[in-house]
Protein backbone atom coordinates (compact mmCIF):
# COMPACT_ATOMS: atom_id res chain seq x y z
CA UNK A 1 0.00 0.00 0.00
CA UNK A 2 1.32 3.14 -1.03
CA UNK A 3 0.47 6.87 -0.10
CA UNK A 4 0.05 9.34 -3.04
CA UNK A 5 0.08 12.91 -2.80
CA UNK A 6 -2.23 15.73 -5.09
CA UNK A 7 -2.97 19.52 -5.30
CA UNK A 8 -6.32 20.39 -6.04
CA UNK A 9 -7.20 23.98 -6.60
CA UNK A 10 -10.40 24.80 -4.35
CA UNK A 11 -12.06 28.08 -4.95
CA UNK A 12 -8.74 29.67 -6.47
CA UNK A 13 -7.02 28.12 -3.94
CA UNK A 14 -4.10 25.47 -4.10
CA UNK A 15 -4.80 22.65 -1.58
CA UNK A 16 -2.60 19.67 -0.98
CA UNK A 17 -3.41 16.29 0.10
CA UNK A 18 -2.29 12.69 0.37
CA UNK A 19 -4.59 9.84 0.06
CA UNK A 20 -4.34 6.03 0.92
CA UNK A 21 -5.90 2.79 0.65
CA UNK A 22 -9.38 1.39 -0.50
CA UNK A 23 -12.97 1.19 0.40
CA UNK A 24 -14.88 4.48 1.60
CA UNK A 25 -13.45 7.81 1.82
CA UNK A 26 -11.84 8.87 5.52
CA UNK A 27 -11.32 13.00 6.02
CA UNK A 28 -8.23 13.01 8.54
CA UNK A 29 -7.46 16.42 9.84
CA UNK A 30 -4.28 16.96 11.55
CA UNK A 31 -3.52 19.44 14.09
CA UNK A 32 -1.49 22.65 14.28
CA UNK A 33 1.17 23.46 13.18
CA UNK A 34 1.67 19.96 12.01
CA UNK A 35 0.73 19.06 8.13
CA UNK A 36 -1.02 15.61 6.91
CA UNK A 37 2.71 14.09 6.68
CA UNK A 38 1.77 13.35 10.75
CA UNK A 39 -0.76 10.99 9.63
CA UNK A 40 1.35 9.00 7.12
CA UNK A 41 1.73 5.81 9.56
CA UNK A 42 -1.67 6.31 10.00
CA UNK A 43 -2.95 6.46 6.42
CA UNK A 44 -0.36 2.95 5.62
CA UNK A 45 -2.50 1.38 9.36
CA UNK A 46 -6.12 2.79 8.61
CA UNK A 47 -6.25 2.10 4.43
CA UNK A 48 -6.50 -1.21 4.68
CA UNK A 49 -10.28 -0.12 5.58
CA UNK A 50 -10.52 3.41 4.11
CA UNK A 51 -9.66 5.11 1.47
CA UNK A 52 -7.89 8.11 4.09
CA UNK A 53 -7.57 11.64 2.67
CA UNK A 54 -5.85 13.90 4.38
CA UNK A 55 -5.17 17.36 3.61
CA UNK A 56 -3.12 20.17 4.47
CA UNK A 57 -5.31 23.09 6.34
CA UNK A 58 -4.82 26.84 5.02
CA UNK A 59 -1.35 27.78 5.83
CA UNK A 60 0.56 24.91 6.54
CA UNK A 61 2.29 22.34 5.00
CA UNK A 62 1.77 22.83 0.87
CA UNK A 63 -1.58 24.17 1.19
CA UNK A 64 -1.98 27.99 0.67
CA UNK A 65 -3.84 29.89 3.26
CA UNK A 66 -6.64 31.43 3.57
CA UNK A 67 -6.06 35.02 2.06
CA UNK A 68 -7.69 36.81 4.83
CA UNK A 69 -6.20 39.06 7.70
CA UNK A 70 -7.62 37.41 10.13
CA UNK A 71 -9.62 34.30 9.97
CA UNK A 72 -11.67 32.14 12.77
CA UNK A 73 -12.55 28.87 13.29
CA UNK A 74 -15.74 28.88 10.83
CA UNK A 75 -13.51 29.89 7.88
CA UNK A 76 -11.06 26.69 8.61
CA UNK A 77 -14.31 24.89 8.81
CA UNK A 78 -15.79 26.11 5.72
CA UNK A 79 -12.47 25.39 3.81
CA UNK A 80 -12.74 21.54 4.83
CA UNK A 81 -16.26 21.67 3.73
CA UNK A 82 -15.44 23.01 0.28
CA UNK A 83 -12.64 20.95 -0.47
CA UNK A 84 -14.67 17.81 0.53
CA UNK A 85 -17.17 19.10 -2.20
CA UNK A 86 -14.33 19.83 -4.64
CA UNK A 87 -13.55 16.51 -4.77
CA UNK A 88 -16.95 14.79 -5.58
CA UNK A 89 -18.20 14.08 -2.03
CA UNK A 90 -21.06 14.63 0.01
CA UNK A 91 -20.98 12.51 3.05
CA UNK A 92 -17.97 11.39 4.43
CA UNK A 93 -16.31 9.88 8.15
CA UNK A 94 -13.62 12.10 9.49
CA UNK A 95 -10.96 12.09 12.15
CA UNK A 96 -9.33 14.90 14.06
CA UNK A 97 -6.03 15.42 16.45
CA UNK A 98 -6.68 18.47 18.76
CA UNK A 99 -6.91 21.28 16.62
CA UNK A 100 -7.85 19.25 13.85
CA UNK A 101 -11.14 17.84 15.68
CA UNK A 102 -11.60 21.73 16.49
CA UNK A 103 -12.45 22.46 13.26
CA UNK A 104 -13.92 19.23 12.71
CA UNK A 105 -16.89 19.98 15.39
CA UNK A 106 -16.78 23.20 13.88
CA UNK A 107 -17.79 22.02 10.28
CA UNK A 108 -19.84 19.89 11.85
CA UNK A 109 -21.81 22.56 13.68
CA UNK A 110 -22.25 23.91 10.29
CA UNK A 111 -22.89 21.11 8.01
CA UNK A 112 -23.75 18.23 9.87
CA UNK A 113 -25.43 16.95 6.42
CA UNK A 114 -21.53 16.07 5.13
CA UNK A 115 -20.04 13.88 8.18
CA UNK A 116 -21.50 9.76 8.59
CA UNK A 117 -19.49 10.61 11.90
CA UNK A 118 -16.50 12.42 13.74
CA UNK A 119 -13.88 10.48 15.71
CA UNK A 120 -11.82 12.93 17.41
CA UNK A 121 -8.23 12.44 19.86
CA UNK A 122 -8.25 15.31 22.81
CA UNK A 123 -10.56 18.14 22.69
CA UNK A 124 -9.45 21.30 24.78
CA UNK A 125 -12.22 22.95 27.02
CA UNK A 126 -10.01 26.02 28.47
CA UNK A 127 -10.66 27.90 31.71
CA UNK A 128 -10.50 31.49 31.09
CA UNK A 129 -6.98 31.37 33.30
CA UNK A 130 -5.57 29.01 31.08
CA UNK A 131 -6.42 31.27 27.90
CA UNK A 132 -5.10 34.29 30.38
CA UNK A 133 -1.60 31.74 30.14
CA UNK A 134 -1.82 31.40 26.37
CA UNK A 135 -2.19 34.54 25.17
CA UNK A 136 -0.35 35.78 22.34
CA UNK A 137 2.79 34.11 24.58
CA UNK A 138 1.83 31.63 22.55
CA UNK A 139 1.69 32.59 19.00
CA UNK A 140 4.76 35.07 18.84
CA UNK A 141 5.73 35.99 15.19
CA UNK A 142 8.15 33.68 13.49
CA UNK A 143 10.00 35.71 10.33
CA UNK A 144 13.22 34.82 9.50
CA UNK A 145 16.30 36.73 10.62
CA UNK A 146 19.60 37.92 8.28
CA UNK A 147 21.56 35.38 10.24
CA UNK A 148 19.23 32.49 11.25
CA UNK A 149 18.65 33.58 14.93
CA UNK A 150 14.99 32.49 14.65
CA UNK A 151 16.23 29.02 13.55
CA UNK A 152 17.38 28.60 17.16
CA UNK A 153 14.01 29.76 18.51
CA UNK A 154 12.57 27.23 16.64
CA UNK A 155 14.29 24.20 17.44
CA UNK A 156 14.26 24.44 21.27
CA UNK A 157 10.26 26.07 21.02
CA UNK A 158 9.56 22.21 19.31
CA UNK A 159 11.82 20.43 21.62
CA UNK A 160 10.63 21.83 24.99
CA UNK A 161 6.84 21.46 23.55
CA UNK A 162 7.04 17.69 24.81
CA UNK A 163 8.66 19.07 28.19
CA UNK A 164 5.78 21.53 29.45
CA UNK A 165 2.32 22.77 28.11
CA UNK A 166 2.58 25.22 26.82
CA UNK A 167 5.63 25.07 26.16
CA UNK A 168 7.13 28.69 27.32
CA UNK A 169 5.59 27.64 31.06
CA UNK A 170 8.64 25.87 32.75
CA UNK A 171 6.91 25.78 36.11
CA UNK A 172 6.73 21.91 37.88
CA UNK A 173 3.32 21.96 37.11
CA UNK A 174 3.44 22.57 33.76
CA UNK A 175 5.84 18.93 32.98
CA UNK A 176 4.33 16.86 30.81
CA UNK A 177 4.55 12.88 31.22
CA UNK A 178 5.53 12.47 27.27
CA UNK A 179 9.22 14.08 27.01
CA UNK A 180 11.52 13.25 24.59
CA UNK A 181 14.74 14.59 23.39
CA UNK A 182 14.10 12.90 19.89
CA UNK A 183 15.81 15.25 17.11
CA UNK A 184 14.09 13.01 14.16
CA UNK A 185 10.70 13.99 15.37
CA UNK A 186 12.09 17.43 16.78
CA UNK A 187 12.96 17.44 13.12
CA UNK A 188 9.80 16.55 11.68
CA UNK A 189 7.78 19.51 13.18
CA UNK A 190 10.26 22.01 12.62
CA UNK A 191 10.47 21.56 9.34
CA UNK A 192 6.57 22.25 8.73
CA UNK A 193 6.89 25.05 10.65
CA UNK A 194 9.66 26.21 8.27
CA UNK A 195 6.63 25.77 5.09
CA UNK A 196 3.82 27.66 7.09
CA UNK A 197 6.35 30.52 8.20
CA UNK A 198 4.17 33.31 10.05
CA UNK A 199 1.05 31.76 8.40
CA UNK A 200 1.10 29.33 11.41
CA UNK A 201 -0.50 32.38 13.96
CA UNK A 202 -3.44 32.42 11.68
CA UNK A 203 -4.77 28.74 11.77
CA UNK A 204 -3.33 28.05 15.36
CA UNK A 205 -4.54 31.15 16.52
CA UNK A 206 -8.08 30.72 14.65
CA UNK A 207 -8.40 27.75 16.45
CA UNK A 208 -7.32 28.70 20.15
CA UNK A 209 -9.48 31.28 19.85
CA UNK A 210 -12.42 28.97 18.69
CA UNK A 211 -15.65 28.87 21.17
CA UNK A 212 -15.86 25.44 22.50
CA UNK A 213 -19.04 24.93 22.87
CA UNK A 214 -20.99 21.46 21.55
CA UNK A 215 -24.44 20.88 20.40
CA UNK A 216 -27.02 20.85 23.34
CA UNK A 217 -27.55 18.07 24.29
CA UNK A 218 -30.94 17.95 22.22
CA UNK A 219 -29.12 18.04 19.10
CA UNK A 220 -29.73 15.87 16.34
CA UNK A 221 -26.04 15.78 15.17
CA UNK A 222 -23.44 12.54 13.45
CA UNK A 223 -22.08 10.39 16.01
CA UNK A 224 -19.19 11.41 17.86
CA UNK A 225 -16.31 9.80 19.76
CA UNK A 226 -13.58 11.55 21.68
CA UNK A 227 -10.94 10.10 23.79
CA UNK A 228 -7.55 11.36 24.89
CA UNK A 229 -4.59 8.99 26.32
CA UNK A 230 -2.77 8.96 29.19
CA UNK A 231 -0.41 11.87 28.84
CA UNK A 232 -2.15 14.16 26.80
CA UNK A 233 -2.27 17.29 28.37
CA UNK A 234 -6.37 17.12 27.10
CA UNK A 235 -7.41 14.11 28.61
CA UNK A 236 -8.46 16.09 31.82
CA UNK A 237 -10.47 18.25 29.68
CA UNK A 238 -12.80 15.27 28.78
CA UNK A 239 -14.35 15.77 32.63
CA UNK A 240 -15.03 19.48 31.32
CA UNK A 241 -17.45 18.83 28.35
CA UNK A 242 -20.78 18.17 30.10
CA UNK A 243 -23.73 16.76 29.00
CA UNK A 244 -23.11 15.89 25.13
CA UNK A 245 -26.01 15.11 22.60
CA UNK A 246 -27.28 11.27 22.54
CA UNK A 247 -25.38 10.56 19.68
CA UNK A 248 -21.60 11.96 21.15
CA UNK A 249 -19.56 9.74 23.99
CA UNK A 250 -16.00 10.05 25.32
CA UNK A 251 -13.64 8.34 27.37
CA UNK A 252 -10.13 8.05 28.71
CA UNK A 253 -7.88 5.28 27.29
CA UNK A 254 -4.43 3.91 28.11
CA UNK A 255 -2.04 4.79 25.50
CA UNK A 256 -2.09 6.51 21.68
CA UNK A 257 -2.91 2.85 20.02
CA UNK A 258 -5.81 2.27 22.11
CA UNK A 259 -7.00 5.74 21.27
CA UNK A 260 -6.18 4.86 17.31
CA UNK A 261 -7.61 1.66 17.83
CA UNK A 262 -10.86 2.99 19.47
CA UNK A 263 -11.41 5.58 16.53
CA UNK A 264 -10.83 3.16 14.06
CA UNK A 265 -13.67 0.69 15.61
CA UNK A 266 -16.26 3.59 15.90
CA UNK A 267 -15.53 5.00 12.62
CA UNK A 268 -15.81 1.25 10.68
CA UNK A 269 -19.05 1.30 11.94
CA UNK A 270 -20.39 5.00 10.61
CA UNK A 271 -18.54 4.30 6.67
CA UNK A 272 -20.05 7.03 3.53
CA UNK A 273 -20.39 6.13 -0.08
CA UNK A 274 -17.29 5.17 -1.83
CA UNK A 275 -15.87 7.24 -4.41
CA UNK A 276 -14.64 5.85 -8.00
CA UNK A 277 -12.04 8.75 -8.44
CA UNK A 278 -10.33 11.64 -6.53
CA UNK A 279 -9.81 15.10 -8.86
CA UNK A 280 -6.59 16.81 -8.88
CA UNK A 281 -4.77 19.89 -10.59
CA UNK A 282 -3.91 19.40 -14.24
CA UNK A 283 -0.70 21.73 -13.60
CA UNK A 284 1.54 20.09 -10.60
CA UNK A 285 1.72 17.30 -8.83
CA UNK A 286 3.19 13.90 -8.13
CA UNK A 287 4.64 11.04 -10.25
CA UNK A 288 4.85 7.43 -8.89
CA UNK A 289 7.61 6.56 -10.95
CA UNK A 290 9.23 3.22 -10.32
CA UNK A 291 13.18 2.11 -11.41
CA UNK A 292 15.59 -0.20 -10.57
CA UNK A 293 16.96 2.07 -8.05
CA UNK A 294 14.10 3.97 -6.80
CA UNK A 295 10.52 3.75 -6.40
CA UNK A 296 8.41 6.71 -5.10
CA UNK A 297 6.65 10.22 -5.84
CA UNK A 298 8.32 12.62 -7.68
CA UNK A 299 6.79 16.36 -7.53
CA UNK A 300 6.38 18.24 -10.93
CA UNK A 301 5.24 21.60 -11.74
CA UNK A 302 4.21 23.16 -15.57
CA UNK A 303 2.14 22.45 -18.79
CA UNK A 304 2.27 18.59 -19.48
CA UNK A 305 3.23 18.23 -22.80
CA UNK A 306 5.88 21.22 -22.72
CA UNK A 307 9.13 20.52 -24.52
CA UNK A 308 11.40 21.02 -21.87
CA UNK A 309 12.02 19.30 -18.57
CA UNK A 310 14.49 21.64 -16.53
CA UNK A 311 16.57 19.72 -13.66
CA UNK A 312 17.44 22.16 -10.71
CA UNK A 313 20.79 21.96 -9.40
CA UNK A 314 22.17 19.44 -6.63
CA UNK A 315 20.87 21.09 -3.30
CA UNK A 316 18.10 23.15 -4.98
CA UNK A 317 14.73 22.28 -5.81
CA UNK A 318 12.28 22.84 -9.06
CA UNK A 319 10.26 25.82 -6.83
CA UNK A 320 13.56 27.81 -7.79
CA UNK A 321 14.04 27.20 -11.58
CA UNK A 322 12.89 29.85 -13.64
CA UNK A 323 10.40 27.39 -16.38
CA UNK A 324 8.48 29.81 -18.85
CA UNK A 325 6.32 27.46 -20.76
CA UNK A 326 7.76 24.23 -19.56
CA UNK A 327 8.26 21.92 -16.99
CA UNK A 328 10.44 21.20 -14.04
CA UNK A 329 10.71 18.13 -11.49
CA UNK A 330 12.98 17.65 -7.75
CA UNK A 331 14.95 14.81 -8.12
CA UNK A 332 15.07 12.03 -5.51
CA UNK A 333 16.60 13.26 -2.08
CA UNK A 334 15.34 17.02 -3.29
CA UNK A 335 12.64 19.22 -2.71
CA UNK A 336 9.33 17.63 -2.49
CA UNK A 337 10.10 14.41 -4.03
CA UNK A 338 10.30 10.73 -2.03
CA UNK A 339 14.10 10.09 -1.17
CA UNK A 340 16.35 6.81 -2.89
CA UNK A 341 14.99 3.65 -2.13
CA UNK A 342 18.27 2.86 -0.47
CA UNK A 343 21.71 5.23 -0.43
CA UNK A 344 21.72 7.64 -2.81
CA UNK A 345 23.80 6.55 -6.08
CA UNK A 346 27.44 8.55 -7.13
CA UNK A 347 26.95 7.23 -10.05
CA UNK A 348 24.80 8.71 -12.87
CA UNK A 349 22.74 5.84 -14.63
CA UNK A 350 20.03 5.63 -11.72
CA UNK A 351 20.04 9.73 -12.00
CA UNK A 352 19.14 9.34 -15.18
CA UNK A 353 16.56 6.18 -15.78
CA UNK A 354 14.65 8.31 -13.20
CA UNK A 355 14.57 11.52 -15.62
CA UNK A 356 13.34 9.39 -18.69
CA UNK A 357 11.27 7.65 -16.68
CA UNK A 358 9.69 11.56 -15.72
CA UNK A 359 10.39 13.05 -19.70
CA UNK A 360 7.89 10.22 -20.58
CA UNK A 361 5.26 10.58 -17.94
CA UNK A 362 5.63 13.68 -18.65
CA UNK A 363 5.73 14.44 -22.29
CA UNK A 364 8.76 16.08 -22.93
CA UNK A 365 11.21 15.88 -25.21
CA UNK A 366 14.45 17.97 -23.99
CA UNK A 367 16.07 17.97 -20.45
CA UNK A 368 17.91 21.49 -19.47
CA UNK A 369 19.97 20.96 -16.34
CA UNK A 370 21.11 24.24 -14.14
CA UNK A 371 24.52 24.40 -13.98
CA UNK A 372 26.87 22.71 -11.27
CA UNK A 373 28.46 24.45 -8.31
CA UNK A 374 32.04 24.10 -8.72
CA UNK A 375 33.88 22.77 -5.58
CA UNK A 376 34.25 19.56 -3.57
CA UNK A 377 31.17 17.65 -3.40
CA UNK A 378 32.04 16.90 0.31
CA UNK A 379 32.91 20.26 1.38
CA UNK A 380 29.63 21.93 -0.85
CA UNK A 381 27.24 19.71 0.62
CA UNK A 382 28.04 18.51 4.40
CA UNK A 383 25.61 16.14 6.42
CA UNK A 384 22.84 17.70 7.99
CA UNK A 385 21.19 15.32 9.85
CA UNK A 386 19.14 16.41 12.54
CA UNK A 387 20.97 16.86 16.13
CA UNK A 388 19.89 17.06 19.32
CA UNK A 389 20.71 20.84 19.12
CA UNK A 390 19.50 21.86 16.06
CA UNK A 391 22.32 22.67 14.93
CA UNK A 392 22.08 21.25 11.04
CA UNK A 393 19.65 24.36 10.79
CA UNK A 394 22.00 27.04 11.71
CA UNK A 395 24.65 25.19 9.71
CA UNK A 396 22.26 25.00 6.83
CA UNK A 397 21.84 29.08 7.58
CA UNK A 398 25.89 29.63 7.60
CA UNK A 399 25.93 27.70 4.16
CA UNK A 400 23.23 29.48 2.18
CA UNK A 401 24.25 32.90 3.10
CA UNK A 402 28.18 31.87 2.05
CA UNK A 403 27.58 30.66 -1.32
CA UNK A 404 26.39 34.26 -2.40
CA UNK A 405 29.06 35.47 -1.80
CA UNK A 406 31.68 33.19 -2.70
CA UNK A 407 32.28 30.60 -5.21
CA UNK A 408 32.93 27.79 -3.42
CA UNK A 409 31.21 28.58 0.03
CA UNK A 410 33.99 27.37 1.68
CA UNK A 411 36.77 29.41 0.52
CA UNK A 412 36.37 32.95 1.40
CA UNK A 413 39.06 34.41 0.46
CA UNK A 414 39.30 37.75 -2.27
CA UNK A 415 40.16 35.48 -5.21
CA UNK A 416 36.58 33.78 -4.51
CA UNK A 417 34.75 36.57 -4.22
CA UNK A 418 31.72 36.82 -6.80
CA UNK A 419 28.85 39.11 -7.35
CA UNK A 420 25.74 38.57 -5.50
CA UNK A 421 22.28 40.08 -6.13
CA UNK A 422 20.93 42.16 -2.72
CA UNK A 423 17.23 41.28 -3.15
CA UNK A 424 19.29 37.37 -2.72
CA UNK A 425 19.82 38.46 0.82
CA UNK A 426 16.69 39.21 2.35
CA UNK A 427 15.63 37.02 4.89
CA UNK A 428 12.92 36.08 2.99
CA UNK A 429 15.04 34.71 -0.23
CA UNK A 430 17.20 33.39 2.64
CA UNK A 431 14.65 31.16 4.44
CA UNK A 432 13.65 29.57 0.81
CA UNK A 433 17.14 28.73 0.13
CA UNK A 434 17.74 27.22 3.44
CA UNK A 435 14.34 25.21 3.45
CA UNK A 436 15.51 23.94 -0.28
CA UNK A 437 18.81 23.00 1.14
CA UNK A 438 18.01 20.78 4.34
CA UNK A 439 15.15 18.83 2.23
CA UNK A 440 17.65 17.93 0.07
CA UNK A 441 19.15 14.22 1.34
CA UNK A 442 21.11 13.64 -1.72
CA UNK A 443 23.11 16.86 -2.70
CA UNK A 444 25.94 15.55 -2.26
CA UNK A 445 25.54 11.88 -4.56
CA UNK A 446 23.63 13.94 -7.09
CA UNK A 447 26.89 16.53 -7.71
CA UNK A 448 29.27 13.67 -7.97
CA UNK A 449 26.61 11.55 -10.59
CA UNK A 450 26.45 14.55 -12.48
CA UNK A 451 30.32 15.79 -12.97
CA UNK A 452 31.41 15.44 -16.36
CA UNK A 453 34.43 13.72 -14.90
CA UNK A 454 32.28 11.55 -12.92
CA UNK A 455 34.81 12.68 -9.77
Amino acid sequence: MKITRHYLTVNGRRVHYRKCGVGPPLLMIHQSPRSSAEYEPLMLDWGARFTCIAPDTPGFGQSEPLGLPTPDINDYADAVAEFVAALGINKIAAYGFHSGGIILVTALKRRADLFTALAIGGYAIWTPEEMAIFGEAYLPPFLPTHYGEHLTWLWNRVLEQSWFFPWFDVREQARLSVAHDDPVRADAVVREMLDAGDAYRLGYGAVLRAPRDIPPPDAITPPVLITAYDGDPLQTHLDRLGIMPAEWQSYAVETPKTHQDASLAFLKTHPGPSLATYPEDANQGFLQIKTPDFDGLIHWRGARGSAQLHIHAPGSECGEVPMGDALAIDLPGHGLSSPWSDAAPTDRAPWQAVIDAALLALGASEVVYAPLPAGDADRLFPPLTPDRFGAYLTTAWGIIRARLFYAPWYEATAANAIIFDQSAITPAALAREHRALIRSTAAREMLIAFQPTGE
